[in-house]
């Protein structure tokens, strides 16, 4: 079973990945932990992948698909993955197809986790995060017990600038133009599958599973 998680930032599709690889017993890859991994463990596509980092550029596509691919494997991908945060443009996609097709394999499912974007604004403004400890709030779900301090050492709370009505409105237009579009690119495929995700998390995974299942 072979999955990837769609959705704009803060739709909660990284919380549901790692849910789904907890359910099904199979490795959650964000493509971040896998750069971090090859770096640390300095291998030769580490290596590689540093420079254009160490610049300051984004990985290419073709580097980014063999550092995937050389991940997914690995023996615990044998019985699937939960791919989050990667492809998130077409040419990313088309390369990553590309390399599967070449393997007698292919993405069995696309979760696009669909909130709309007011939703997000109001969701991320909520967040609060300790500047000491890094302890994360909201101010609706899981808000301290005290306004504005921190429940396990007792500082300040913090609205992020990530998480800033401006930065977020940027950070969805950015994702409209350039991810949105795999929408439809997984859908011609017939792999695509769409969850409400502005219901309780539980109710996101449980239709998830129905689609899995």
């Amino acid at each position: 079973m072979k999955i990837i998680m769609l959705g704009a930032p803060g739709a909660g599709k990284g919380t549901q990945a790692k849910m789904i690889a907890k359910e099904y017993g199979i490795p959650h890859i964000s493509t971040g932990d896998i750069f971090r991994a090859n770096i640390k463990e300095g291998t030769e596509l580490g290596k590689e992948a540093k420079k254009y980092m160490d610049a300051g550029q984004l990985v290419p596509d073709e580097l980014t698909v063999k550092i995937l691919l050389d991940r997914v494997a690995k023996d615990d991908c044998k019985n699937g993955y939960v791919l989050d945060g990667f492809p998130r443009t077409i040419p990313q996609a088309e390369v990553l197809d590309e390399a599967l097709t070449k393997l007698g394999d292919r993405i069995d499912f696309a979760i696009d986790v669909d909130v709309p974007d007011e939703n997000i604004v109001r969701r991320m403004g909520g967040r609060r995060a300790c500047v000491t400890c890094g302890a994360t709030y909201h101010i609706e779900h899981v808000p301290p017990k005290k306004e504005g301090i921190c429940d396990t050492c007792g500082s300040e709370l913090i609205l992020r600038d990530d998480d800033k009505p401006e930065t977020v409105s940027n950070r969805l237009k950015v994702y409209h133009e350039q991810t949105q579009p795999l929408i439809d690119f997984y859908s011609k495929k017939g792999v695509l599958k769409s969850v409400d995700g502005t219901v309780d998390m539980m109710d996101v995974f449980a239709a998830i599973k129905t689609i899995l299942e």
